[in-house]
């Protein structure tokens, strides 16, 4: 099985060298393609990535109309049988995409993606999928999805015109209108930092997951209902970040 793992980056001198070495260092004997999409950062981001572009598939230090437009830009690179996005500041743990190969194997088309479980800096684990939940928010951050190539190519890949949740957008309707099988993995395949911008921008993120609901059909009554109650959980949250 050949993956094609994608990094997107800007401005993250800190933690752009853990990220890269979290794919390449522990995947020497996987077929392994690494692209990495840089929005035309300045502070040394780029040149840090240079230190290891031999190793890479392909590597751009462009501007970018936001982060789901480079992560198609990535996904438009791919070759390999698998796709995962493992942006700058996240990383992958020792192993992560062997129990990806073993779990997809025979599964690599458009029928199925899979889901496994994230670390997230602050807020412990994540379960990946949530099939009781699957209409409400069954999804972890993106770092541990693993999508075949052939689901792209025939579905596509991120809306661009979300700022925020374009991979929530992407999984919602993967599992609830494509009709995919999800496969689900419940081990802890990456470490998902905390501090972006879906952090920092709470209740407009809840605004883009009202909206993505309301695009696919759900009922009015409930996805408002589940809104309003999502602001007074994370209300706490917000008055919290800086």
């Amino acid at each position: 099985m050949k993956f094609s793992i994608v990094t997107v980056v800007r401005n993250d001198a800190a933690h752009i060298a853990d990220t890269i070495g979290s794919v390449l260092d522990d995947n020497s004997d996987r077929e392994l393609e690494y692209i990495v999409i840089d929005g035309a950062s300045t502070d040394g981001t780029a040149e840090i990535v240079r230190r290891r572009e031999s190793e890479l598939a392909f590597f751009v230090s462009e501007p970018d109309r936001g982060i789901y437009d480079a992560m198609n830009k990535g996904i438009a690179h791919a070759t390999g049988d698998v796709v995962g996005i493992i942006n700058s500041g996240d990383r992958y743990y020792p192993g992560a995409l062997k129990r990806v190969e073993q779990a997809l194997a025979g599964k690599c088309d458009a029928r199925h993606i899979l889901w496994g479980d994230v670390e997230y800096e602050h807020g412990g684990r994540v379960r990946g999928f949530r099939p009781e939940k699957r209409y409400v928010g069954a999804f972890a951050p993106h770092p541990s999805m693993f999508v075949p190539l052939e689901y792209y190519r025939r579905y596509g890949a991120y809306d661009t015109g979300f700022a925020l949740l374009g991979d929530y957008d992407f999984m919602y309707k993967a599992v609830n209108v494509v009709g995919i099988e999800p496969v689900y993995l419940p081990e802890v395949l990456a470490f998902y930092r905390a501090g972006g911008l879906s952090d920092r921008r709470i209740f407009a993120c809840l605004r883009d997951e009202l909206h993505v609901k309301l695009r696919y059909g759900a009922s009015p009554l409930t996805a408002y209902g589940g809104y309003f109650l999502k602001l007074l959980k994370n209300l706490p949250r917000q008055l919290l970040v800086k």
